[in-house]
């Protein structure tokens, strides 16, 4: 990892840049495979994932005895950190079911709020490298809790034609039954077009390749509403002199065994910091299972050292992290000054890996600078609020000259007229 001291201000923008990804190479390609999907269905999907996986699927959905048999195919201990998993996020998301009052905006006039639970929704669990099954906790927990009618997942399965036994078992934890057996940009047009196979949804969630982001903006101008843009994983970690570089390492390279592609940022007021970080991330590296994904990862990753913390913080709110780690000595002042993130982890007891799994909080989140303008997934993602208003006689007679005069300056004479017929009645 290369260590940058004290850079310029106009240094910053290089410095905190992203991989760049060939967007009109991929809009291209992606546009075929949502067309081909579109007009064949199912068989595309058979089709695109022998291209691409080279796996031959005959059923598309997994059956009711697959997911209940891949209990039996896993540890007790796994089983139970599921649950145990289950138990936290619920937990949060459960309590951010708050109902807005009634208000009453003037004299006669009444405003209120309905928290409707979206009907159809589709999951989009990445499978590549590994089973990410801990994302079909994130996901399906707080659409189970708002209510939505109809749950689809879709994930890649492996060369064997069977989805990974722990990602079914955290989809029957989670409540979720529909599970299809396809991945990719193909998997998002399913979800989005409907197929014989997949039912259609109304709104798409879930991390996934630059393919997989690409389905979903182009989807999202036309047939489907999506929970945000999400790509490539990364992390910040913020750290002073108390910092211990053994943590900071491990927080680093944890980020960096996701995917080549995902990258890790290092912003230290600490210059000796700096130097026992680079140590030890590649120390720690030869340890690592995917040892080649995070060392081609770290290449993409950098350590930044700055003259004071003031500057630390700029830096953070204009590179706005998927995720930050405060590995200092105060971490809860510096993180009410903290504006653009999607997840925050305060203290040097607090790695990123607890909100990946099992704090509570959730792990689909803005990525590529995203944070700026998105939230990660909470309850009301999965929710639309509907609004309601209700106005007496009086409360026309307060409000009503008001909309007439607004509606005569805006050329609407029929705004103003409805309102005016309705007067002429009561005076």
């Amino acid at each position: 990892m290369n260590i940058h001291r004290y850079p310029e201000f106009s240094e910053w923008p290089e410095l905190l840049a992203r991989p760049a990804v060939n967007h009109d190479q991929l809009f291209g390609t992606v546009r075929k495979i949502l067309q081909e999907v579109r007009e064949r269905g199912d068989a595309a999907l058979r089709d695109l994932t022998h291209r691409f996986d080279n796996i031959a699927l005959e059923n598309l959905m997994v059956k009711e005895s697959e997911i209940e048999a891949s209990e039996n195919e896993l540890p007790e201990p796994l089983k139970e950190a599921i649950r145990f998993a289950e138990s936290t996020i619920r937990r949060f998301h459960e309590a951010q079911d708050v109902q807005m009052p009634i208000v009453k905006t003037a004299t006669g006039v009444t405003c209120w709020q309905k928290s409707v639970p979206i009907e159809k929704v589709g999951l989009y669990v990445p499978g590549g490298t590994a089973p990410l099954f801990s994302t079909v906790l994130m996901l399906a927990v707080p659409a189970q809790i708002a209510g939505c009618r109809e749950i689809v997942l879709c994930t890649p399965c492996g060369k064997n034609g069977h989805v990974h036994p722990a990602v079914l078992f955290a989809a029957k934890v989670a409540g979720v039954k529909t599970i299809i057996k396809v991945g990719g940009a193909q998997a998002i047009a399913a979800m989005a077009y409907g197929t014989e196979s997949v039912p259609k949804v109304y709104k798409i969630f879930g991390p996934g390749n630059s393919y997989v982001t690409t389905a979903k903006q182009l989807l999202s101008l036309e047939e489907v509403a999506i929970d945000m843009p999400a790509g490539p994983s990364e992390v910040e970690v913020l750290a002073d002199e108390t910092a211990k570089a053994a943590f900071v390492a491990s927080d680093l390279l944890s980020q960096a065994e996701h995917g080549k592609d995902s990258q890790a940022l290092l912003i230290t007021t600490s210059e000796s910091l700096a130097e026992a970080v680079v140590e030890e991330v590649y120390r720690q590296l030869d340890t690592l299972e995917r040892k080649d994904i995070a060392k081609a990862s770290i290449e993409n990753s950098r350590i930044i050292v700055v003259a004071s913390m003031e500057e630390a913080i700029k830096a953070t709110n204009e590179y706005a992290p998927e995720h930050l780690i405060l590995a200092v000595n105060e971490p809860r002042q510096l993180a009410d000054r903290i504006v653009n993130a999607g997840s925050v982890f305060l203290g040097h007891y607090t790695p990123e890996s607890v909100g990946d799994y099992a704090s509570g909080t959730n792990h689909t989140l803005p990525t590529h600078g995203y944070a700026k303008a998105y939230s990660g997934v909470h309850l009301d993602s999965y929710r639309k609020r509907i609004t309601f208003q209700e106005l007496s006689p009086e409360g026309l007679q307060n409000i009503g000259p008001a909309v007439e005069t607004m509606a005569e300056a805006e050329l609407l004479t029929a705004h103003k007229q409805a309102v005016r017929i309705r007067l002429n009645t009561l005076e």
